[in-house]
């Protein structure tokens, strides 16, 4: 398995946003939610409309089988009532093109992160890195390792850190202050 990096600039993030607003709706907004959430595509590919109408996004992962809460923060809310205007409540936030009612699957969502990597040439790009762009941001907001880790059901903070990237950055800053 191939690790993918956060996506670390702010503006690298709004022209992403931008090429898939041009692109498509539906792939903006799995941009978007992914970045917002932190979750892993598995479980933002099962969600429907129903789903994210409240405050909170109740649902139990995939991965670690535990129920997690998540509050919709105002950024995604809006961007939400916005995009599942049209649909109706058991209607897929992601949907496939192909059959009725069905939501894309994890191979498409990786080609449509791989589309958008090979067009700003990024490199260690996939649907990984929506979540981990959001665990990079959230931990610069907060620098809270810690509630990150809880959100992201790690086992330690150091774990954490260098799953967002960040034990990587201070080795990058060392090695520019280093000399011989």
């Amino acid at each position: 398995m191939n690790t993918v990096q956060p996506i670390r600039d702010p503006a690298m993030i709004e022209e992403i946003k931008e090429f898939f607003q041009a692109d498509c709706e539906r792939n903006r907004m799995m941009f978007v939610f992914g970045i917002n959430t932190g979750y892993r595509i598995q479980d933002m590919l099962k969600l429907r409309k129903r789903d994210v109408m409240g405050d909170h996004i109740i649902m139990t992962e995939m991965k670690t089988g535990k129920k997690k809460w998540l509050q919709i923060n105002p950024t995604l809310k809006r961007e939400l009532k916005q995009y599942t205007a049209d649909m109706s409540d058991d209607d897929y936030l992601f949907p496939s093109r192909e059959g009725k009612n069905r939501p894309i699957k994890r191979d498409m969502a990786y080609k449509i992160m791989r589309k958008a990597a090979a067009h700003f040439g990024l490199k260690d790009i996939g649907c990984h890195t929506m979540r981990k762009t959001f665990g990079y941001h959230m931990y610069q907001r907060t620098k809270d390792v810690t509630l990150l880790r809880k959100m992201f059901n790690h086992s330690s903070d150091s774990i954490t850190m260098g799953y967002i990237g960040m034990d990587q950055d201070r080795m990058d800053a060392a090695m520019n202050r280093f000399g011989l």
